[in-house]
C-alpha cells in the first residue's frame, strides 16, 4: 500500500478521556458496577456526559448487547469482540476510524478482567472456553494431552526459544524486574513490592522454565477509553493525545499467540526468523523505531516482551534476552517497556492497562514513574497488532 494511502488515517482519531475501576481482588461487585466507575472516571476526565457517548467498542465478549441498557445509554454505533488481548489494539483502531468515517462522535472502547465471574478449571473458563475448540485453542492449547492452560504454550515456546537462538533463560528476570518497579510507582497496581534478580531466579518454577514472575497477576478491575475526532477534542478537559499509526493483526500457520513466529510452536517448521523491513504502524505514524520513547507489550508471560522487541525491530532476533540486561527497559532506561507494571505486576487487563498507561505518560500524568520528555509510545501485541500514540499533530 502506498505511504500517502497509509497516511490518510494517521491523526484522525485521539484519545480525550481515560477512566478506571478499582483494580484487585476484591469480591462481591459486579463487572456492571465496575465499568460504570471506570465510565464516570473516563467522562470526567474528558469533561463529557455520558449522553454524548453515541459509540462503545466492548472488548468483553456479548456484553456489548446489554451494557448500553444497564448504563442508561443510547449507542448509534455498537461493537463487541470477545474478552481476548490479541483485539485491543484492533478496538482503539476501529474507534478511531469510527469517528473519522461520522458513524459516531465519542467512541468509549470497554474492557477489563473480572476473576470473580470465572470459575477456573485448570485455568480454562468452566463450561467450555477457549481450549476445548474441536482442534485445540488458539494458544495451541491440547487439552487430550493435558495442555489446557496456556502458560503451557508459553513455556514449551520460550523453552524453543532458548534452545534455538541460544542465551541465559534466567535473564528473562530482567522483564519482571523491570516491571515491578514501574508498578511500585504505580498506585493501582496490584503487585507493588519490588523484586530483585535474586528473588525472581530463586522463584518457583510454574512451567519450566517459567517461574513464578513469568505469569500475570489474575485481578479484578474494568477500564474505558473516549476516542473521539482531533477537531472535537479541542474544546475538552484534557490535551488530545493522537492516535496516528496502525497495524492489524496476523493470523495464520506461522502466528501463534504467546509464541516467536519461527519457532515451531504449533508447527512442524524451524526457521530464523527475520522482522519486516518495513511495518505499516511506523509507516503511517510517520516515525521510526528510534522515536518510540516508550514500548508497551502485550505480557500474559514475560517471554511477550522479548518477543515484541524482536518482532518490531528494537533488537535483532535471537538477541532480546542479553539486549534487555542492565535496566535498558526500566523507567530511566533506553527504551522504558510496560512503565505501570504491565500484566505482571499491575495486573491483567487485556493489554488496555497498557494503553491507558501510554496515554498517562504522553499527558505526563503519570507522577513517579514519569518518563520526561515522551512524545511517541507504542502499543503492541505479538499478533502485529499494533498503535502509535503521540501527544502531538502532523501539521
Amino acid at each position: 500500500m502506498a505511504l500517502r494511502e497509509l497516511r490518510r488515517l494517521r491523526d484522525k482519531g485521539a484519545v480525550v478521556g481515560i477512566g478506571t475501576s478499582d483494580f484487585g481482588h476484591t469480591a462481591g461487585v459486579d463487572d456492571t458496577s465496575r465499568i460504570a466507575e471506570a465510565l464516570r472516571n473516563a467522562l470526567d476526565d474528558a469533561g463529557l456526559r455520558k449522553q454524548d457517548i453515541d459509540g462503545m467498542i466492548v472488548n468483553l465478549g456479548p456484553e456489548v448487547d446489554r451494557l448500553p441498557q444497564l448504563l442508561g445509554m443510547e449507542i448509534d454505533y455498537a461493537f463487541g469482540t470477545w474478552r481476548h488481548s490479541r483485539m485491543s489494539a484492533g478496538c482503539i483502531q476501529l474507534a478511531s476510524m469510527v469517528v473519522h468515517a461520522g458513524l459516531a462522535n465519542y467512541v468509549v472502547c470497554i474492557s477489563g478482567n473480572s476473576s470473580d465471574s470465572l470459575r477456573r478449571v485448570g485455568g480454562v473458563q468452566e463450561g467450555g472456553g477457549e481450549a476445548f475448540r474441536p482442534g485445540g485453542g488458539p494458544h495451541w492449547e491440547f487439552p487430550h494431552f493435558g495442555m489446557v492452560h496456556p502458560g503451557a504454550l508459553a513455556a514449551m515456546a520460550f523453552r524453543r526459544y532458548v534452545d534455538f537462538y541460544g542465551g541465559r533463560a534466567e535473564n528473562l528476570g530482567a522483564v519482571a524486574v523491570a516491571q515491578r518497579k514501574g508498578a511500585s510507582l504505580n498506585p493501582i497496581a496490584v503487585y507493588k513490592k519490588p523484586i530483585t534478580m535474586d528473588d525472581y531466579v530463586n522463584a518457583r518454577f510454574v512451567i519450566e522454565p517459567l517461574r513464578l514472575f513469568d505469569f500475570s497477576a489474575i485481578m479484578n478491575g474494568m477500564l474505558c477509553v473516549i476516542v473521539t475526532t482531533p477537531e472535537r477534542a479541542k474544546n475538552l478537559r484534557k490535551p488530545p493525545i493522537y492516535i496516528s499509526g496502525m497495524q492489524g493483526m496476523r493470523t495464520g500457520r506461522k502466528q501463534v499467540v504467546f509464541a516467536m513466529p519461527g519457532i515451531g510452536a504449533g508447527a512442524d517448521d524451524l526457521y530464523r526468523y527475520s522482522p519486516p523491513k518495513s511495518q505499516k504502524v511506523y509507516d503511517m505514524a510517520g516515525v521510526k523505531r528510534e522515536d518510540v520513547d516508550i514500548f508497551y507489550v502485550h505480557d500474559s508471560f514475560s517471554p511477550e516482551v522479548i518477543y515484541g522487541l524482536e518482532q518490531f525491530g528494537f533488537c535483532p532476533p535471537g538477541e532480546a534476552l542479553s539486549w534487555i540486561q542492565g535496566g535498558r527497559i526500566e523507567i530511566g532506561g533506553e527504551l522504558p517497556v510496560n512503565t505501570n507494571g504491565g500484566h505482571l505486576s499491575e495486573g491483567t487487563l487485556g493489554g488496555w492497562g497498557q494503553i491507558v498507561e501510554a496515554i498517562r505518560q504522553l499527558r505526563a500524568e503519570a507522577g513517579q514513574r514519569q518518563v520526561q520528555g515522551a512524545k511517541v509510545a507504542q502499543y503492541a501485541v505479538g499478533t502485529y497488532a499494533s498503535v502509535i500514540f503521540k501527544n502531538f499533530r502532523e501539521r
